[in-house]
């Protein structure tokens, strides 16, 4: 079968491509960024990269970065159309099937084309907060009522967004709920996990930005400095925002406080396996990778539950705790307590390896993936 994927350039489309090499298909790849080069990471894959620009002239990264305005207008004239490229690639290759993933990101720049083409099968793949909070804004929602109808196959991350999904004119055929990018291969993670004992750390994730809510749960710790003083508190992937509140509050003055902007995943992992505790924070995702790698890893997660997604895995108070209000910092401060107070941290570490990461595993999961683009054909 050809699949033709559409996709920017990130790590979870590229972990869910591997799982189709040597799968006996013809996978092909068109960025709808343009301008990534080729990738090593699928090079097994034919890809359509770099196509983005009529020319590359010399000083267009000075004149960017100089003269953002300039860029801006000479860009407007250099800049192909990314519907009628794909288009050309699409009939160029001929694919039995189209799949796309993140719809405002790789649907909605190429429906008009998919429209042309009614009998194409499209397979759409929901990542994060692709559904639930995008049909808050009109523009986006009005994408979206627009596209799920055209959809004929859908992947999700959360059984939420697959009722999202129905709800806004999705009528296809449900494929399941697969993390986003594919599974977890746990043979590389166990070499960094410390057992339960021997851990101390708290591990924050760090983001802001438009979803993520690190500062509320900052804005909770900063007032636990006596109970949490035996633990090492450790931010990651902090954005400007998180910094800039870290550098006005208590907690720069710490001895046990770190703060880390965007770090290596293989430097996550190694945290994640030496925490006790993983707080992930946000308005609105799927179910979040990073707290399914944090299980993985061995961590007690404290986790936002937008829509319910999260409660599709964690029990409260059992292998892990939610977060129902992400703006509440009374109510996560609450949560802290709880959790080095009260928590059986062996117990839940224990149900979470027996029920969740057997599900999650990487070969369960490509073997699943695999067997369900084999009954499309």
């Amino acid at each position: 079968m050809k699949i033709l994927m559409v996709s920017i350039p990130t790590l979870h489309f590229f972990r869910w491509a591997n799982q189709l090499q040597d799968a006996g298909h013809e996978v092909y790849w068109f960025d709808i960024t343009g301008m990534s080069k080729t990738v090593s990471k699928i090079s097994w894959m034919q890809q359509k990269v770099d196509w983005k620009l009529k020319w590359n002239y010399p000083g267009r990264i000075f004149v960017k970065n100089k003269f953002p305005k300039l860029y801006e207008y000479i860009h407007q004239f250099n800049e192909k159309y990314t519907a009628k490229t794909f288009e050309n690639y699409l009939n160029e290759i001929q694919p039995d099937v189209v799949h796309s993933f993140a719809l405002y990101l790789s649907c909605s720049p190429i429906m008009e084309v998919m429209e042309k083409n009614p009998t194409q099968k499209w397979i759409y793949s929901s990542w994060g907060s692709d559904l639930f909070y995008f049909q808050n804004e009109s523009t986006y929602l009005k994408d979206i009522k627009r596209v799920l109808p055209r959809i004929n196959y859908l992947f999700t991350d959360c059984q939420r967004d697959y009722e999202i999904a129905k709800q806004y004119g999705f009528t296809g055929k449900f494929l399941g709920v697969f993390p986003g990018g594919g599974g977890f291969e746990l043979n590389e993670m166990e070499t960094y996990k410390l057992p339960i004992s021997q851990r101390k750390t708290i591990l924050i994730k760090g983001f802001q930005g438009r979803s993520g809510r690190a500062i509320p749960v900052l804005k909770a710790i900063a007032t636990l400095k006596e109970q949490l003083h035996n633990y090492e508190i450790v931010v990651f992937g902090a954005d400007p925002q998180t910094f800039d509140f870290v550098k006005q509050s208590p907690l720069k003055s710490w001895g046990n406080f770190e703060i880390l902007g965007k770090i290596p995943h293989e430097e996550v992992l190694k945290l994640m396996g030496k925490s006790l505790i993983y707080i992930g924070n946000s308005n609105s995702d799927g179910m979040p990778n990073t707290m399914l790698e944090a299980i993985f890893m061995g961590a007690f997660p404290i986790q936002s539950n937008p829509g319910g997604a999260t409660a599709e895995l964690i029990r409260d108070g059992e292998n892990g705790l939610l977060i129902e209000d992400c703006e509440e910092v009374q109510k996560i401060k609450e949560i802290v307590i709880h959790a080095v107070n009260n928590c059986n941290f062996e117990k839940a570490e224990s149900l979470n390896q027996a029920e969740i990461v057997p599900k999650l595993h990487y070969i369960k999961v490509k073997n699943e993936v695999i067997s369900i683009y084999k009954k499309l054909n």
